[in-house]
């Protein structure tokens, strides 16, 4: 094997089938599961699914997952999954060091059971919580996977008291689908199936793992891709089988690079049916997963979506590779440099003013129209802010802005433009370079800025959305519901983030995430979940926000 690695330029093997976390391909599938894996870990307790193929990379991603857990997480990790349920109890008790202790006329599951319960209630007055990792969870009978309902009751007045991560393949899936085990499938707080890697994502996958070998040179020609993918269906381990194979084959023809048709020639020697294996073979497994995956809420992450960039080895360039009215403000949460693209509104060139009469609604009427999809009937019974708290909507008003400070906030809103001695409230719908878009109840027009800013008294009313659970959020605080939505948030915008677990609070950690969005939008940095960063956060993550500004 040494001249095998040293042929190559290899520092250690590079298509080993050993689950080893160090040469994970982090693709945007991988990293997603990891994210709604941690995700579920931070939920109260309940159960958490991975599913996928054989040679997905399950155990990998599990394996990595549990090195990210802090100090003070318990895990009990159960290999045999073959197991009655008598004895998967004596196994979790090895796992957490619990003693346990013969008693006449006591079962053995109960004897573990009981000792369990008060590992847990210790363990949990102690500030540790208990993770239970089961692996190939599709051999598990239903009375082995009841027991490990039974272990999920296990609570205080107040908290769930254990976390059950069931790994296994597709099979598992109609498993917790059927009737009798629906009190546990209703129980899954976190799930993913981990699918096969597309063929676009193969090469970097290859040059990914050669890269942490230690290769320099390209290796792989750029059919290879293609072949690849038709001989494995994109199943990692299989890619893995074969690129070693063909890397053993080269090396004895002295052939410094691989084609497409070495790679067939050695998969063959240990893929029998290469030559009918289809990469759509597990299509259905596709609608399953996708099915739960809509399920879940947070992560749904339709927030990884991204492709490994690295040094090129294929021949080949892979480059890719609840509401309320808030009273007037005197300030609002902006920090005094102005964004990008401002200096696109300093212009003075005259424009011509167009008056419509196509609106018979207030303004105020207007704004809220724009906030509702399709057409809203008002209800004469409500007032305006009854009609704001039903869309679960904040009216926020502000004095003493100047023009940037309408830019950060780029909400549509209500502002008084003094004219020939007389003030009228219009709503300023859209900023387009130098032109402002207002209307009023006798119509619409557009104005130029430098007479927009001589007629504006500087204030402004508009409306926004926060979350469910909404408040200002500093650090040490909690608010699992806020934290929650402000974490799907940064992952949505920053592919690269990574699921921190909190437990429901505002750690550094995140402070920290959101200080860096902060500054990265010019926003004051000061680490508060305060009303302009959760607005800018969600300007970047829903497009249905309307805005000053088009997108």
């Amino acid at each position: 094997m040494t001249l095998y690695l040293n042929h190559f330029g290899l520092q250690r093997e590079p298509f080993s089938i050993v689950p080893d976390p160090s040469f994970l391909y982090p693709s945007p599938k991988h990293r997603q599961a990891v994210a709604h894996l941690k995700y579920g870990f931070d939920r109260e307790g309940g159960f958490i699914l991975l599913t996928g193929e054989v040679g997905t990379g399950k155990t990998t991603l599990t394996r990595i997952f549990l090195k990210s857990l802090p100090a003070h997480i318990r895990v009990a990790y159960v290999l045999n999954s073959k197991l009655e349920s008598s004895d998967l109890l004596a196994s979790i008790c090895h796992e957490l060091d619990i003693d346990l202790s013969d008693q006449e006329g006591v079962s053995h599951a109960k004897i573990c059971t009981d000792a369990i319960y008060q590992d847990l209630l210790i363990t949990h007055a102690d500030g540790k919580k208990t993770l239970i990792v089961v692996e190939e969870a599709q051999n598990l009978n239903h009375g082995v996977l009841e027991s490990l309902r039974l272990l999920s009751n296990l609570e205080t007045e107040t908290n769930k008291l254990l976390h059950i991560l069931l790994v296994g393949q597709p099979e598992l899936l109609p498993i917790l689908a059927q009737t009798d085990l629906r009190q546990l499938n209703q129980r899954v707080i976190a799930r993913f199936h981990l699918q096969p890697l597309g063929q676009k994502e193969i090469a970097n996958y290859v040059n990914h793992r050669l890269q942490k070998a230690g290769a320099k040179q390209p290796i792989f020609k750029v059919e290879c891709e293609r072949v690849l993918y038709k001989l494995t269906g994109g199943i990692p381990r299989l890619i893995n089988l074969v690129c070693h194979q063909s890397l053993l084959a080269a090396y004895s023809n002295g052939s410094d690079n691989i084609s497409g048709s070495l790679l067939k020639s050695a998969a063959s020697e240990i893929l029998p049916d290469c030559n009918n294996r289809n990469p759509l073979g597990h299509g259905r497994w596709v609608a399953i997963s996708i099915l739960f995956s809509s399920l879940f809420v947070v992560c749904a992450a339709t927030y990884f979506l991204t492709q490994n960039n690295g040094n090129v080895l294929f021949h080949k360039n892979l480059s890719s590779t609840p509401a309320s009215i808030t009273e007037k403000k005197t300030a609002p949460e902006l920090a005094t440099k102005s964004p990008d693209g401002d200096k696109s509104i300093s212009g003075r060139h005259a424009i011509e003013v167009i008056q419509n009469s196509e609106s018979i609604l207030s303004p105020e009427e207007r704004l809220l129209e724009l906030w509702v999809s399709g057409s809203m009937s008002w209800n004469m019974e409500k007032t305006y802010a009854e009609m704001i708290d039903s869309f679960e909507l904040t009216l926020s008003s502000v004095e003493g802005l100047n023009f940037e400070d309408l830019l950060k906030i780029d909400r549509p809103g209500i502002v008084y433009l003094v004219e020939h001695t007389t003030e009228q409230a219009v709503l300023l719908t859209e900023i387009d370079g130098t032109e402002l878009i207002l209307a009023a109840e006798n119509g619409s027009r557009t104005m130029r800025y430098d007479q927009f800013v001589k007629s504006w008294d500087g204030s402004f009313k508009y409306l926004w959305k926060p979350p469910q659970g909404y408040g200002v959020l500093k650090k040490g605080m909690s608010n699992r519901p806020l934290v929650d939505w402000l974490q799907t948030r940064l992952m949505l915008i920053d592919n690269k983030y990574e699921w921190v677990i909190t437990g429901g609070h505002y750690t550094e950690a995140v402070r920290l995430r959101v200080v860096e969005f902060q500054e990265r939008h010019k926003l004051l940095a000061d680490g508060i979940l305060g009303d302009q960063t959760t607005m800018m956060l969600n300007k970047l993550t829903d497009k249905s926000i309307p805005l000053l500004r088009r997108r």
